[in-house]
């Protein structure tokens, strides 16, 4: 079994009830924190859908009205006529040819890739490397996109993505700890409005099955879906 440390076992005792309200899990994150370092905000969810279903698939996006707190690392596939606009919005790098040169030779370090319609064709060299990495643009994540400069300017500024996972499960940062509570709490609803509105139409069933928050290496609190999805209509 694994074994956790004297500040985990601690925090966890705080957690005395099977689910939360919205303002309940928030307060608690702040006191279950167990790290020195500003530890991310997460949130973790078990949704009733078929991944293998395309319709049932979920992947969007969603701007959180106080970003993640996290400087996104973004590189953007263009022509070389738009380079400089990519760099001035915030890209760390950006072109093709020299982009798919470094990622064939490893370098993977970035968190999104935004590329323009027009570039797409370049990017079947590398993408097995990136598609494993869940890197590749996708329009369905807002990410191929002929207005890049806008797309990163929100990326940058807290928009996310929202991917299900083969499991059908999500996990998503949705702030700091050091964000204060009217904060995480905004950030929080937006995302489970956000995840509201894509609902399939042909999920059948409980649609949100769990919804947990946790810090970075701490303890998950449970929410009580049906009051947290209420809660942010």
């Amino acid at each position: 079994m694994k074994k956790f440390g004297k500040k985990y076992e601690a925090a966890k005792k705080l957690l005395e009830k099977a689910s939360y309200s919205i303002d309940e899990a928030v307060a608690l994150l702040k006191k279950t924190s167990t790290t020195k370092f500003d530890a991310s905000c997460e949130v973790h969810c078990k949704l009733g859908v078929d991944p293998t279903q395309a319709d049932q698939n979920i992947r969007t996006t969603v701007s959180l009205p106080h970003g993640t707190g996290k400087d996104v690392k973004i590189v953007a596939f263009v022509s070389e006529e738009k380079i400089k606009d990519a760099k001035e919005a915030g890209a760390m790098m950006a072109g093709t040819a020299e982009l798919i040169t470094k990622i064939e030779g490893g370098w993977t370090d970035f968190d999104l890739a935004i590329a323009t319609p027009d570039q797409m064709k370049e990017l079947g060299k590398i993408a097995k490397i990136i598609g494993q990495k869940g890197l590749m643009p996708n329009p369905k994540a807002g990410t191929v996109t002929p207005d890049v400069v806008k797309t990163i300017k929100e990326f940058k500024k807290g928009k996310i993505e929202i991917r299900l996972d083969k499991d059908a499960n999500l996990h998503n940062i949705f702030g700091k700890v050091s964000f204060d509570e009217a904060k995480l709490k905004e950030n929080l609803k937006a995302f489970i409005k956000s995840l509201m509105d894509v609902k399939p139409a042909s999920a059948k069933g409980t649609y949100i099955d769990s919804m947990t928050l946790t810090t970075t290496m701490g303890p998950g609190v449970p929410l009580d879906v049906n009051a947290a999805v209420a809660e942010s209509k």
